[in-house]
């Protein structure tokens, strides 16, 4: 179970860090940072 856990919380940072780029490149600054700051919080849990 720990391996799903660890994969869950993998696919929820690549999912924030794609939506992040695709708000950066489409102008949205704000909301790319705070979902930069999500998928970095996220990523706490990986460690």
């Amino acid at each position: 179970m720990p391996q799903l856990n660890r994969l869950a919380w993998i696919v929820t940072v690549g999912l924030c860090l794609v939506t992040a780029l695709v708000l950066l490149i489409s102008g949205y600054t704000g909301y790319a940072g705070v979902t930069l700051a999500v998928a970095i919080a996220a990523g706490i849990n990986l460690f």
